[in-house]
C-alpha cells in the first residue's frame, strides 16, 4: 500500500460577496479535488486545538498525526531543525522575518506594509541577514539566512515567554501595540530597532528603492521556542516516508519526524511554484518510501495578500497541475490512498490564518464509493456519511489504518 497526503496551505476560506457568497474553493474549478471528494471518504476536521494559534506549525503537526498540546514547542525551533542548527536545552530560536515597514522616517505611525520584504529574493535576503549577523551578531546572538523573507535568530540561553505576533497578522496596522511585551522583551525589540538603520543603508535595499520595490527595512521576531522532543513517523506509524515542500518550517517537521526531505527545483512557495515538478517528485519518490507528504503554500500566500484572484488562480493550478498529476501517475501503483486537504485557512478577507475546521477527502484505490454530488469545499460535511474529526491528530490513524 501506498499512501499520499497533498496538502494545499490555506486554501480553506469565508464567503464572498464578490463571488455571490462562494467560497474561493467554491468559486473555482478543481474537478480533480471534486472527483476524489465524489469517490471518497470526506469529512472535517480540526487542526488547530482550542487554545492554540492558527499557525502552519500547530496545523501541519496535526495533519501529520502528532497532538499539538503534547509536542509543540514553537515554530522558529521545527525550522532550526531542518537547517540543522543545534539548539542546546535552554536556548531559543525566533523566527527572524524581513519585512518592509511604512512610515519608517515620517512624523506618521509606523506600519506594517509587507510582510514579505517586497517579496526579496533569496539571494538579497542572504546578504542582508549576513550584515546583521556581522553588525548585531555576539556569542548570545545568531541570524542564520533562509528562504527569500524566512529567517531565524538564535539566542543563545534566552528568554522564550515572551509575548509576539506573526508579521502576517498585521499588514496595514500600524506596529507599535504588536511589538514584543514581557520579560526579555527589551532585547528583541532593540534587535529589531537596530536593524533598521543598517537594513535602510545596505546596498541592495538602495538598489530595490531605486527599482521601486519595497525595501526589506527591519526585522520581525516571533515564533519562539525551544527545541522540541517528538517520536519518529516510523516509529509511531510503521511507514516510511518523504516530504516534499518549498517552505523550511514544513520541511522541518519532515526533519523531526524522520522523513526524506525532497527538495525540488523552482518550488518557490509563491504562485509560480513549479506545481508539475513537485507532483513528479512525489510519485518518483513513491517507489521507495511508504508514504509522501506533499505541500504547497501558494494559496495561502494569495490569502495573506488578500488577492482573491490570485487565490483562486492558485487553487485551480493546485488542481490542475498537482492533484490532477497525482492522479494520472498514482496509477503505476496497484493499492493507494489519497489524502486531500487545506492544514487551515486563510481567508482573502482577513488575510491571516483562522482556526476554523477545515474540509478533506479520502481516496481509496481498492474500495468504490459514490458521494454523488460531492465537490471538495468548506460545505462538504453537509453530505451524509461524512466523518467529523475534532482532534485533528487522529485523522492520520484513520487515513494510514483505512475504514468505513
Amino acid at each position: 500500500m501506498k499512501y499520499i497526503i497533498i496538502v494545499g496551505d490555506g486554501m480553506s476560506d469565508r464567503p464572498i460577496k464578490e463571488l455571490g457568497g462562494k467560497t474561493c474553493l467554491q468559486a473555482a474549478k478543481t474537478p480533480n479535488m471534486d472527483s476524489i471528494a465524489s469517490h471518497g471518504e470526506i469529512g472535517m476536521l480540526r487542526t488547530i486545538p482550542e487554545g492554540f494559534p492558527p499557525g502552519s506549525d500547530v496545523a501541519n503537526l496535526s495533519i501529520l498525526g502528532y497532538n499539538p498540546k503534547k509536542y509543540y514547542s514553537g515554530r522558529a525551533p521545527i525550522e532550526a531543525a531542518y537547517r540543522r542548527i543545534e539548539l542546546g536545552p535552554k536556548d531559543v530560536a525566533y523566527r527572524c522575518n524581513l519585512v518592509s515597514l511604512g512610515n519608517l522616517n515620517s512624523k506618521e505611525k509606523t506600519i506594517m506594509d509587507d510582510y514579505s520584504g517586497g517579496h526579496i529574493s533569496t539571494n538579497e535576503a542572504k546578504a542582508l541577514i549576513k550584515e546583521l549577523d556581522r553588525r548585531l551578531g555576539s556569542d548570545e546572538i545568531k541570524f542564520y539566512p533562509g528562504v527569500s523573507y524566512r529567517h531565524l535568530m538564535i539566542w543563545r540561553g534566552g528568554k522564550h515567554r515572551i509575548t509576539c505576533t506573526p508579521h502576517h497578522d498585521i499588514t496595514g496596522r500600524e506596529i507599535g501595540r504588536y511589538l514584543p511585551s514581557g520579560n526579555g522583551s527589551d532585547t528583541l525589540k532593540k534587535l529589531m530597532e537596530a536593524s533598521r538603520d543598517i537594513l535602510l543603508s545596505h546596498p541592495i535595499n538602495k538598489n530595490r528603492i531605486k527599482e521601486g520595490c519595497k525595501p526589506a527595512n527591519s526585522i520581525w521576531l516571533w515564533g519562539q521556542g525551544r527545541r522540541p522532543s517528538m517520536p519518529d513517523f516510523m516509529g509511531k506509524y510503521g511507514l516510511r516516508g518523504a516530504l516534499i515542500s518549498a517552505v523550511d518550517l514544513t520541511k522541518g517537521l519532515g526533519v523531526i519526524a524522520g522523513f526524506d526531505i525532497i527538495n525540488v527545483k523552482g518550488a518557490t512557495g509563491y504562485i509560480d511554484t513549479n506545481y508539475v515538478g513537485k507532483a513528479n517528485a512525489a510519485l518518483r519518490a513513491l517507489k521507495k518510501v511508504d508514504i509522501i507528504y506533499l505541500h504547497v503554500e501558494a494559496p495561502d500566500e494569495a490569502g495573506h495578500n488578500g488577492d482573491l484572484r490570485a487565490k483562486i488562480q492558485a487553487i485551480e493550478d493546485f488542481d490542475l497541475k498537482v492533484v490532477g498529476t497525482v492522479l494520472k501517475g498514482i496509477k503505476r501503483f496497484r493499492d493507494y490512498r489519497i489524502l486531500l486537504l487545506p492544514d487551515h485557512a486563510t481567508p482573502v478577507s482577513v488575510k491571516t490564518h483562522t482556526s476554523e475546521p477545515v474540509p478533506f477527502a479520502i481516496y481509496d484505490s481498492r474500495i468504490k464509493r459514490e458521494n454523488k454530488g460531492a465537490a471538495f469545499d468548506e460545505y462538504i460535511a453537509k453530505k451524509k456519511g461524512k466523518l467529523i474529526f475534532e482532534e485533528g491528530y487522529k485523522l492520520m490513524g484513520h487515513f494510514i489504518k483505512g475504514g468505513s
